[in-house]
């Protein structure tokens, strides 16, 4: 006999699960959430994206004034670091975040439980923690999100040889890290460091950087990171990553070890099911560790449901979101939508970097004739007087209809300016019809119009 009965139990308050949680509840549906940590919002907002770029910001401020200002007219006097009360702000900024979930919670009245959630059998949720419950529920979602991928050969011991949660709170600026892996994560947690003063050096195994990300914009990001201080060795397996007294050392295959006094492994993630219960029933995962699902985010087991991490596709915040109200919507109104082709991607780094829809290496691939415009913040005004000229905009349409197939950019504020081409492709937008609209001057977004100019060739300040 179940000690309480739920509508729906949400396992995970990630951004897909509380987020699932607090729109099923607006739904109607008597909801519960089921996390093992004390702080909700999982693991970007409490040791990922959220602590990371608070720390990117306040990094960015520091080398901008430590680089001085006096080509604006600005004289400073001195500059100092203190680490701690950065660090510090990075904190409370997920104090006050968490804080909010938790209120929103109370707001919606979704009941928290606190322990680690294991499936019982068909309706049944097992609860052992802090809360020790056994719940019935018509509907279980899934929503455990992921962890750090292991690599052979590398002892982590949380201190000098980590993660990217070690990264967030380096007790001082390192000498020398070593970043193995040279996609977002890496990226950014190494710009931070770099930034700070601490040498850094990035150990990718394939031939370029940020991996997935269209080739012609990862070039440009790896130039332009270069050139702030990162070093790049590309096409290098590291084969060992271990602790030697108060360094690492860092073993390459055919290369000389690197010495580092810290080392962050950042090589991509895996999904979270461990102690699920998902044998009891009857969920397989697939070959990739993911829980497989149908359109409608459905297990093989009737009334479990999952989204996220640990299903296919990017592994994303935004992406767990759009899937988890999706989800819920499905199940109290029988209708619900989540496109996976149209999940922009975003690098926080300095210019930032950011993407949506097919790339032209995968076009390529496919064989879809297309033309591409592409305008360089250079020309932009708005980037002049920001002093942030560095990057580009490059829009890819179909060669026929001229339907927007994908954007890809890098400059400033490119995470903020992807959402307009997020929406076109959404709406099925062509290139003419971003060029068709008014922008207004003079502002970053004018790089995405007159790059849809460029795809019919006819950009006015290129």
């Amino acid at each position: 006999m179940a000690d309480r009965q739920h509508d729906l139990v949400v396992i995970g308050a990630g951004p897909g699960g509380y987020v699932a949680a607090i729109r099923a509840a607006q739904l109607g549906l008597d909801v519960a959430c089921v996390e093992r940590e004390p702080r909700l919002g999982g693991t970007c907002l409490r040791i990922g994206c959220i602590p990371s770029k608070a720390l990117l910001e306040s990094s960015e401020k520091y080398h901008e004034l430590v680089a001085g200002l006096d080509g604006q007219g600005i004289k400073l006097g001195g500059v100092a670091l203190d680490l701690p009360a950065m660090l510090a702000r990075k904190d409370r900024i997920v104090v006050d975040l968490t804080d909010g979930i938790a209120g929103l919670f109370k707001k919606n009245k979704v009941t928290r439980y606190e322990g680690a959630a294991r499936l019982a059998g068909p309706g049944r949720v097992a609860v052992e923690g802090k809360d020790r419950v056994d719940l019935a529920a018509r509907h279980v979602l899934i929503a455990t999100g992921s962890v750090p991928a292991p690599l052979p050969g590398v002892e982590l011991d949380g201190d000098v040889v980590g993660d990217s949660t070690t990264a967030l709170s380096f007790p001082t600026v390192p000498r020398h890290l070593v970043v193995i892996g040279a996609g977002y994560i890496g990226l950014e947690l190494g710009s931070v460091w770099r930034r700070l003063g601490a040498e850094v050096t990035v150990v990718e195994y394939l031939d370029r950087i940020l991996p997935g990300t269209d080739l012609e914009i990862a070039r440009e990001a790896q130039k332009l990171l270069k050139r702030q201080g990162l070093r790049f060795v590309l096409k290098a397996r590291v084969t060992g990553a271990r602790r030697d007294g108060q360094d690492a050392i860092v073993e390459i295959e055919g290369q000389e070890p690197l010495r580092a006094d810290r080392v962050l492994v950042a090589v991509g993630r895996k999904p979270y099911t461990e102690g699920l219960g998902l044998d009891s029933v009857g969920i397989a995962l697939d070959e990739r560790g993911r829980v497989p699902v149908d359109d409608r985010f459905r297990t093989r087991a009737a009334g479990v449901y999952a989204i996220g991490d640990v299903i296919a596709g990017p592994m994303l915040a935004h992406k767990a979101e759009e899937e988890g109200i999706a989800c819920v919507e499905l199940i109290a109104t029988g209708w619900g939508h989540a496109d996976p082709a149209i999940i922009p991607g975003v690098c926080y780094t300095d210019p930032e970097i950011a993407g949506v829809g097919r790339t032209e290496e995968q076009l390529k691939a496919e064989g879809v004739a297309y033309r591409k415009g592409v305008f360089f913040f250079r020309a932009n005004s708005r980037a002049r007087a920001l002093e942030r000229i560095d990057g580009r905009v490059k829009i890819l349409a179909h060669a026929e209809t001229d339907r927007v197939l994908g954007v890809h950019m890098i400059g400033p504020r490119a995470g903020e300016l992807i959402a307009e081409a997020v929406l076109a492709m959404a709406v099925g937008a062509s290139s003419e019809d971003i060029a068709r609209v008014c922008h207004a001057h003079p502002t970053l977004a004018e790089t995405v119009k007159e790059a849809a100019l460029a795809v019919d060739g006819r950009s006015i300040h290129a």
